[in-house]
């Protein structure tokens, strides 16, 4: 990544809030995070963003849906991060995730979580193809209109945020709290990227 980011001793404002949250977690400032706060209001907005999306579908299916888009889109920064929040929250545990980390959530998952996760992974690879049909199958599943159209966000947003990672070539980092059989695994889902987009460990 040759973007200059805001230095950790002159941040100010959201960034320092930014800064101060990775530090909390895990004792680091992740390069991503850096990547982020060039342009803080943007930051702020799809936080704002990612807040009205969330009452709605619950966390669980957020974090389905991140995991589903990010797979698709090969993001090794959005499947450590969120694997790691999700095992946190209890959401899942160390199987399921590598379940779907390997693209077989049919053997961890029930169906209705089967149906978020595969629906974000169609938003993100082909969307122009999408029917009824897509948005048929969740609300026959129980999701309502707000719910669908909140699940559909929330895919659309990770593919935002998880594409200008990629696009800046910004390293991935280690994440703390992983044993390294899932870290490997998370890290080698999705289609893999060229060499200017894998993972500096300097």
């Amino acid at each position: 990544m040759i973007v200059t980011t805001p230095e950790l001793d002159a941040a100010t404002g959201h960034v320092a809030d930014m800064y101060a949250g990775d530090l909390r977690e895990d004792g680091i400032v992740y390069a991503h995070t850096r990547a982020m706060a060039v342009n803080p209001e943007a930051h702020q907005a799809f936080e704002t963003l990612i807040r009205a999306i969330v009452p709605s579908i619950g966390l669980r299916n957020y974090e389905l849906a991140t995991l589903g888009a990010a797979h698709a889109i090969g993001s090794q920064h959005c499947m450590l991060a969120h694997g790691r929040r999700s095992l946190r929250a209890g959401l899942f545990d160390e199987d399921q995730l590598a379940a779907l980390a390997q693209d077989d959530p049919g053997s961890a998952l029930d169906e209705t979580d089967r149906a978020v996760f595969e629906y974000a992974q169609k938003v993100s690879t082909d969307a122009s193809a999408m029917t009824d049909a897509d948005t048929l199958r969740l609300r026959d599943l129980g999701f309502t209109d707000r719910q669908i159209v909140d699940l559909t966000l929330a895919a659309a947003a990770r593919n935002y945020f998880s594409r200008a990672l990629q696009a800046l070539a910004v390293p991935v980092d280690d994440v703390p709290g992983l044993t390294p059989t899932l870290a490997a695994a998370l890290r080698d889902a999705g289609p893999h990227r060229s060499s200017a987009h894998d993972v500096s460990r300097g």
